[in-house]
């Protein structure tokens, strides 16, 4: 029999270590991806301000494995009543089980000019278009505005991180950081306090806050937006535009990120998760596309694929196997702002240098987890500036 991951993801490459561990040797097991390396996407932001982080959160897949096999290569389409997953290199792979874990794609709702001219961040040559974009704009000595275009996390981090720039280059007086939301607040999925104490963070670097505002349009030099409830439009003028306000599914998935429930399945034979679903847990609850339901969602997945194995290879005859019901649970959340950070653990929140020890220990102990050591020590130094 053959399993098939597709993707290296978080929850690719979580997956495929755990079935490495827990599937028969007779099993065949690949790993499909684009890329040859791995990327801690929740650190990328920090490449805008620091390049050489790119060291720490970029891992070779050879080095992440024992028993799978590595195929390099584009997924161009997953038929899930045939089992077969067709490759850009005109290749096609025949599973009896496979996990789709291709992540999301950035979304930009068919908005005018968004996909010309919003610099998104899902990989290491986008941050360093931004940072370049951004350097060009600070070391001309003139006047200039950032825009950043969704406050979820990703948007708070990625203004962060220009803010702090803005400063080491001794730019903070002529340059304007705005951050736009069209929710009532930044990080509107999160709670309460955690929201208030980013905004703390975010107004202290000197960043403009714009919750309730939509962006309607973009140019090469402007986004147009409304102000909500009053409709009230506005033109903004900017050096740098980044766009991090939405995903949407990856092409093999038809751009769609279709809803899975809590056992994960997308059919009887094809699990989906980390974001290139919407799963709905055990608990009813929608689950937030975040690296957290990711790695979470693999144990599960590794579970279940290994019990229908386990029930197909005995050749057991009635009911299939009862899986594994996928619960989220996570103790808190955690994101940097520049050089800083804010963390929510329980009810309490943290910020300073607590916060930063704190985001600095889950990097690592994220790499630690998928054996990646070196990468692991290299992230704590770039964080702490060891």
């Amino acid at each position: 029999m053959h399993v098939v991951v597709l993707g290296a993801g978080y929850a690719g490459v979580t997956l495929t270590q755990k079935l490495e561990s827990v599937l028969p040797e007779s099993v065949e097991l690949t790993l499909i991806d684009a890329s040859e390396t791995h990327l801690v996407q929740h650190e990328l932001h920090r490449a805008i301000r620091r390049p050489s982080i790119t060291d720490a959160i970029e891992i070779p897949l050879s080095s992440l494995f024992d028993r799978a096999t590595i195929v390099t290569d584009r997924i161009t389409e997953i038929d899930t009543e045939t089992n077969q997953v067709s490759l850009e290199s005109g290749d096609t792979l025949e599973y009896a089980y496979a996990a789709v874990c291709l992540g999301a794609e950035t979304a930009y709702y068919g908005l005018a000019g968004l996909k010309e001219y919003g610099r998104p961040l899902k990989s290491v040559s986008d941050a360093e278009a931004i940072r370049t974009e951004a350097l060009a704009a600070i070391d001309s000595g003139n006047p200039a505005r950032f825009v950043v275009g969704g406050a979820g996390l990703s948007g708070v981090q990625v203004a962060g991180e220009l803010a702090t720039l803005a400063a080491e280059k001794d730019a903070t007086d002529r340059l304007d950081i705005v951050i736009v939301e069209q929710l009532e607040s930044v990080a509107p999925a999160f709670p309460e306090a955690f929201q208030t104490a980013l905004e703390s963070e975010l107004t202290e670097r000197g960043i403009e806050i714009r919750t309730e505002t939509t962006i309607r349009r973009a140019t090469e030099s402007t986004i147009e937006t409304t102000h909500d409830p009053t409709d009230e439009e506005h033109t903004t003028d900017y050096e740098l535009f980044v766009w991090t306000g939405g995903i949407g599914g990856s092409p093999p998935m038809a751009g769609d990120r279709p809803a899975v429930q809590s056992d994960l399945r997308l059919t009887d034979s094809t699990f989906g998760l980390g974001d290139a679903v919407r799963i709905v847990d055990a608990d009813g609850q929608a689950v937030p596309a975040s690296a957290s339901a990711a790695i979470r969602s693999a144990r599960v997945a590794a579970n279940n694929i290994r019990s229908l194995l386990e029930w197909n290879l005995e050749g057991r005859k009635g009911f299939e196997p009862r899986l594994e019901q996928f619960r989220f649970d996570v103790p808190g959340w955690i994101v940097s702002v520049g050089d800083g950070a804010v963390a929510q653990v329980g009810p309490k929140v943290l910020t300073g240098p607590a916060a930063k020890t704190l985001k600095a220990s889950v990097g690592a102990g994220y790499l630690s987890s998928v054996r990646a050591i070196g990468q692991a020590t290299e992230l704590v130094s770039e964080e702490l500036q060891i």
